[in-house]
């Protein structure tokens, strides 16, 4: 050892090793010596190691750990302060203190500061950060990384002796030994990275700065827009204009064709309640009008193609267009128990209204109008009226009437499904069936029941009609 390098501080002593084994039989000897501030270097890892050099579990997990348990003490609380003390505010309907709420918050900062704890208590246990490491100062130490195993004995250790270490590592089968000095290069931080550091807390500071001018200035030039698409939105409500669409109309209209999800089925015929061979047969250029109605999606053009009404002098001069048309007949759906009711159920929403739960046309908005006396008042129709009977007026009509209005009446062609109508159709039958059938077609165990059912109906319907004499003479009066 030269002069010069005694006058160093010396850091421990290195030995090197060929194999593993070679390297694993002395750190054995070095940890049974009673040595603890110990470290080996291999190109590989080695499995026992650890073991063989008696080192001791880290301790960085139990940081890892205490280091998120703060996080999490800290994330709840500040919830509850904020949430629960400081400032209540009811989110939601949840109470002010709400540990499900708080759990997002506070498992995010749990996880930041365990990390944390991670990051930098691997960085304090290691010593970092460290420019040098002496053990670079020996060139036999760059095989470290390729075919050499070393082993290295610290100077802080309690049981170190130079001269004991080298005896113990020579004993070991170690052919090259080395002490471990001081590294010769500059210790000081270089001074460039103090002005790059320097320079990126300076940029650091400016958008603070900014922000602080601007809260406490005011200024006569329009606010820069760091994003302006989303500042200014291209979006349109639905009855707003705009230029993008050469009918100005932002609510764009469905493509032509388009049939809603669960709405096509069966034939035009389902779909409007007409025979469309037979208008084919009969009027084919109103059967064309009528296709390409519904292939362009035009609900007017569609209500207009299948009801038009004729007009008094019409009717005198010709049969009208609700008369000619080729109606379908008979319900195209299956009709059984599950229709009735579907449809029984539909007739109550939409219809009983002005039609009456029995369809004789004295609904509650016919009563009230009655009542007011509204001269523009036209009463709904009486479901059993001969002329509305299926012979006289097939279900294709009855349908078509539903789905496009008559009248005063409007079109439910929006509210009610194809289904729906149909079930209705079926309803309406049935009712209409239902006003003239005789006692003796009712089971005998039920006959008792149904007399009392239709003699308190006729006490109703007595009573109605007493009331609606009495609202008519009334207005005569007047």
């Amino acid at each position: 050892m030269s002069d010069t390098k005694s006058e160093k501080i010396v850091h421990g002593m290195m030995a090197e090793f060929t194999t593993v084994d070679s390297l694993l039989s002395a750190c054995r000897r070095i940890r049974d010596a009673g040595y603890t501030k110990t470290d080996a270097f291999t190109p590989f890892p080695v499995h026992g190691i650890d073991k063989a050099l008696g080192i001791k579990p880290t301790v960085l997990p139990w940081i890892c750990f205490f280091a998120g348990i703060t996080g999490t003490c800290i994330a709840l609380t500040m919830e509850i302060w904020m949430n629960g003390i400081d400032y209540r505010y009811i989110i939601s309907g949840k109470p002010f203190i709400s540990l499900p709420a708080f759990i997002p918050v506070a498992f995010e900062l749990t996880i930041l500061l365990a990390s944390f704890g991670a990051f930098f208590g691997m960085w304090a246990l290691n010593g970092l950060p460290r420019f040098s490491n002496p053990v670079f100062t020996d060139p036999r130490f760059d095989r470290a990384t390729d075919d050499r195993f070393f082993l290295y004995i610290d100077a802080k250790d309690d049981r170190y002796d130079a001269a004991g270490v080298r005896s113990l590592l020579t004993d070991t089968g170690s052919d090259y030994i080395n002490e471990v000095v001081e590294d010769d290069s500059p210790k000081a931080v270089p001074r460039p990275i103090y002005m790059i550091w320097g320079a990126a807390v300076a940029a650091s500071i400016i958008p603070l700065l900014c922000v602080l001018l601007m809260r406490v200035t005011n200024s006569s030039q329009p606010r820069f827009h760091i994003f302006p698409d989303m500042d200014f939105s291209p979006a349109k409500d639905a009855q707003q204009t705009t230029s993008l669409f050469g009918d100005n109309r932002a609510m764009r209209p469905d493509v032509p064709g388009t049939v809603a999800r669960g709405q096509l089925i069966g034939s035009l015929d389902v779909m409007t309640g007409i025979d469309v061979d037979s208008l084919q047969a009969m009027n084919a250029p109103r059967a064309e009008r009528l296709v390409a109605a519904f292939m362009q999606d035009d609900q007017a053009a569609v209500a207009e193609e299948v009801t038009e009404v004729a007009t008094e002098e019409e009717e005198q001069a010709e049969a009208s267009v609700m008369q000619t048309t080729p109606w379908v007949k008979d319900n195209p759906l299956t009709v059984d128990q599950a229709l009735l009711s579907r449809g029984q159920l539909q007739f109550g929403v939409y219809c009983s209204v002005c039609h009456g739960m029995d369809g004789r046309g004295n609904g509650l908005v016919n009563q009230r109008a009655q009542e007011r006396g509204f001269d523009t008042w036209v009463p709904p129709s009486n479901m059993h009226e001969d002329t509305l009977y299926s012979d006289k007026y097939p279900d294709g009509k009855l349908f078509s009437t539903i789905s496009n209005g008559i009248r005063k009446m409007p079109g439910y062609a929006g509210q009610i499904t194809v289904q729906d109508r149909w079930a209705i159709v079926a309803y309406v039958r049935a009712l209409q069936l239902s006003q003239n059938a005789s006692l003796d077609s009712v089971p005998a165990s039920r006959k008792d029941e149904v007399s009392q059912a239709v003699e308190s109906a006729k006490k109703e319907l007595q009573r109605q009609a007493e009331e609606a004499a009495q609202a008519a003479a009334a207005r005569e009066e007047k």
